[in-house]
């Protein structure tokens, strides 16, 4: 080969050579889109796509909130009820990742949204993305307390029935803060440590799902395919009153949703860490749609195995809460039902984990264009560990301060569910209405598709509000209509005026037009760290 056609050094290795250009375009990408290479680009697909995987845990979410649908018309909600709300999970996730690849950012939704329909649908979906993912880490940490109450409460002596109620909520607040406490710091240290839990919580994940599911069903003292879409009234005392009494199955059986539109949720995580990320436009869209696709089939494939493995569905409904716990003990010899519970409170520890990485960096993206209080302070990114410690500490702060405001795990789901998919939800129809040829620029792209899956989504979100505010949610109401009139009074009393929205763009509206104009700037140039 003529020297002067070989463009890669001959004594380098043409598979870091391809890497460095990879580095070098990331960069370029972020530059393009008006933002310095602040955070430590360390993760591979892999990394991407565990860290949505952990955040979804199927192990967490699908054992804490599996009396949500059981108690509502029994197996019926997981063989036919989990499927509904994996397609539609689905829909959403594969319009986000087409976003995901255009717009490569930690901010995510929120630049997304800011760029498809301007800073006011860009500043209302930051904050309920950000209010989401602050509410989900305190119900899965909330989750997780109860659980591991529940399951190793009484080898170590404890029995919650006989505190009162106000010491056991102090210890609830407080053990929560202790497990968000270490959450935070590991996250605080450097995103490489997060990453390799993360990691590991993907495979721990898959693995320890596979393993129960194959225990449960060779321990089951038979096995009934048919409960898996049959319907049973569970409403009232003979479901532990998880749902007040109803005599309406279509009614019970939607509520039951909320357990899979909960469990399948945190996905937006591999788009917070995009900048993070090396090869992002391929590999963020990527992981987010295989986080659900897998998280979606591993988790039916489990939940199923703890239904048909049940020796009553009617005895196990009773127990309220306590059903799938109750489930593992009455099946599984006691050893390999302690096991599995510590299992499974390990995932959900890794859960919340990771949950804070999200979250942090959405709050450090909405800081360092101004969206939030403090921000001078939020955006900073420590030079030693590469990590926004005051979003990390900020966000570990409010989800606890969540759980002492709103204590019923019930709602909180509901609450976190609500926010997470509206923001989820908004840019797709944004992008719907107002993408044309920015979105046909993405490297992974649904072309004729997206349109038709952003308008299912919409109408997939409406419902799900509606479900998540249903009795004994009906503080979720509350909850949401005041973050709306909150933030309408916070936008148009002060927020249109002061927020600038993301620096590679400013919005404006041409007289006697109704679509916004986007007019492009010349970023700023800046020195980027690899």
């Amino acid at each position: 080969m003529n020297r002067s056609d070989d463009t890669t050094p001959h004594n380098q290795d043409p598979h870091t050579a391809t890497a460095a250009t990879t580095a070098q375009d990331d960069i370029a990408r972020l530059h393009s889109l008006g933002y310095a290479q602040e955070l430590a680009r360390r993760l591979n697909g892999f990394s991407n796509y565990a860290i949505s995987l952990s955040i979804i845990g199927i192990l967490a979410g699908g054992a804490t909130s599996f009396p949500l649908a059981l108690s509502s018309v029994g197996g019926a909600a997981i063989g036919v009820g989990w499927p509904l709300i994996v397609c539609f999970s689905m829909a959403v996730a594969a319009t986000m990742g087409q976003l995901a690849s255009r717009y490569p950012t930690a901010g995510g939704l929120y630049h997304w949204a800011t760029i498809l329909g301007g800073r006011g649908w860009g500043w209302t979906t930051a904050w309920f993305n950000l209010a989401g993912l602050v509410t989900v880490l305190a119900a899965i940490n909330v989750g997780a307390y109860r659980f591991a109450l529940a399951g190793l409460g009484p080898v170590l002596g404890l029995n919650p029935a006989n505190w009162s109620p106000n010491f056991d909520l102090a210890l609830q607040v407080g053990v929560v803060a202790l497990i968000t406490a270490s959450q935070a710091a590991i996250n605080h240290a450097g995103v490489w440590i997060t990453a390799r839990l993360t990691d590991f919580n993907g495979w721990w994940t898959l693995i320890v799902s596979a393993l129960l599911a194959a225990l449960l069903l060779a321990f089951a003292p038979g096995l009934n395919p048919a409960r898996l879409v049959e319907f049973q009234n569970f409403s009232g005392p003979a479901g532990g009153d998880i749902w007040p009494l109803s005599t309406s199955l279509a009614y019970l059986f939607v509520l039951g949703l909320l357990l899979p539109a909960y469990t399948i949720s945190g996905f937006d995580a591999s788009a917070h860490v995009a900048e993070e990320t090396q090869d992002a436009t391929r590999r963020v869209p990527d992981a987010i749609v295989r986080a659900v696709i897998v998280s979606g089939v591993a988790g039916w494939i489990l939940l199923s195995a703890v239904v048909l493995a049940a020796p009553s569905l009617e005895q196990a409904a009773a127990q309220g809460n306590g059903s799938f716990l109750w489930i593992l003990r009455a099946v599984l010899p006691a050893p390999l039902a302690l096991a599995a519970t510590v299992a499974i409170v390990v995932a959900q520890y890794l859960c919340g984990l990771a949950t804070i990485t999200s979250a942090s960096r959405m709050t450090f993206a909405f800081a360092r264009d101004g969206g939030l209080p403090f921000s001078k302070s939020l955006r900073r990114v420590s030079h030693r560990t590469r990590t926004p410690g005051l979003a990390i500490w900020g966000v570990a702060g409010a989800s606890v301060l969540f759980t002492v405001c709103t204590p019923v795990y019930s709602t909180i789901t509901a609450v976190c569910t609500i926010f997470l998919y509206v923001s989820y939800v908004l840019p797709a129809a944004l992008g719907a209405i107002n993408g044309g040829q920015a979105l046909a620029d993405a490297n992974w792209s649904l072309g004729r598709w997206y349109r038709p899956l952003a308008a299912f989504s919409v109408v997939g979100c409406l419902a799900l509000i509606a479900i998540g505010m249903q009795p004994p949610n009906e503080r979720a109401l509350y909850v949401v209509g005041g973050m709306v009139v909150v933030l309408a009074v916070a936008w148009f009393g002060l927020e249109r005026r002061r927020f600038p929205g993301p620096p590679q763009t400013e919005f404006h509206r041409k007289p006697r037009q109704k679509k916004w104009v986007i007019r492009r700037e010349k970023p700023k140039k800046t020195k980027a760290r690899v």
